[in-house]
C-alpha cells in the first residue's frame, strides 16, 4: 500500500498489487501492477482475489480457429470515424494473417521442436548475437505449448525473434487472431487500424478476464 501525504492525491488511499492474468482465467501469464485509489472517506475495496480455477491453456484459447490459409494482409475494408477513413472494422477471423517468411525463417521454424527455442537451432541457422549470449533471451524463437498458458503477448508478437511467439505446431508466428484470443477477446470484437496498429492494441490491452475481474470487484464495492 502507498499513501500520498500531499498534493492532488492527499485525500486518497492508494493501493497497488501485482496480479497475474493467468490466475483470473486468462490463457496467458501476464503480471501487471494494478493500482486502485479511493477517497479516504470510503472503505478501500482492495484487489480481486484469484479465481482458483485451473489456468486456461493455449489449446483452450485457440480452439476452433481453422488452419492458416496463408493470408498476409487485412481485408481491404474502410470505416469512417470523425471524418477520417480508417482500415476496418475487423473481426477476429479477419486477423488470421502472418508475415511473408523468408526461406531462412522457414528453415528456422522447421528446426525448432515443440516447446523449443533458439537454443535448438544449428549454428548455420542461428545469429551471432544469439551465439554470443547463450544465457540470454531463452524465449527468443520459442514455440508455445498447448497445455500451458502463453507467455505475455506483447505488441510485436508477430516477430518470433522477440520472444516465444511461434505456433505450437505450425511453422510460423502466431497470427493477430490467435494473439487476440490469448488476450481473451471474443471473435466479434471489432478492431480498427492497420496491421501494426491492431497489433499494438492487442499487445497493450489488459487481458479481458483480468479486466472483467477488476471491473466486477469494483462494481460490487460501488
Amino acid at each position: 500500500m502507498e499513501t500520498f501525504a500531499s498534493g492532488e492525491l492527499c485525500d486518497y488511499e492508494i493501493r497497488a498489487e501485482i496480479l497475474n492474468a493467468a490466475e483470473f482465467g486468462a490463457p496467458q501469464v501476464r503480471k501487471r501492477v494494478i493500482v486502485i485509489g479511493v477517497r479516504r472517506d470510503i472503505p478501500h475495496p482492495g484487489h480481486p482475489e484469484p479465481s482458483g480455477r485451473v489456468p486456461a491453456t493455449v489449446r483452450d484459447a485457440l480452439a476452433g480457429i481453422p488452419g492458416f490459409a496463408g493470408s498476409l494482409s487485412l481485408p481491404p475494408r474502410k470505416t469512417r470515424f470523425r471524418g477520417v477513413w480508417l482500415p476496418g472494422a475487423f473481426k477476429g477471423s479477419d486477423l488470421h494473417i502472418t508475415r511473408d517468411w523468408s526461406p531462412l525463417y522457414q528453415d528456422r521454424f522447421r528446426a525448432i521442436p515443440y516447446a523449443g527455442n533458439r537454443h535448438d537451432l544449428p549454428d548455420e541457422l542461428s545469429m551471432d548475437c544469439w551465439r554470443n549470449n547463450p544465457r540470454s533471451a531463452s524465449d527468443v524463437m520459442g514455440r508455445l505449448e498447448w497445455e500451458k498458458p502463453s507467455v505475455t503477448i506483447r505488441t510485436e508478437f508477430f516477430k518470433p525473434e522477440k520472444g516465444r511467439f511461434i505456433h505450437p505446431t505450425q511453422h510460423r508466428a502466431i497470427t493477430h487472431w490467435e494473439a487476440a484470443r490469448l488476450q481473451g477477446f471474443p471473435d466479434d470484437y471489432l478492431w480498427v487500424g492497420d496491421r501494426a496498429q491492431v497489433a499494438r492494441q492487442i499487445g497493450n490491452a489488459v487481458p479481458v478476464p483480468l479486466a472483467e475481474a477488476i471491473g466486477s470487484h469494483l462494481a460490487q464495492a460501488l
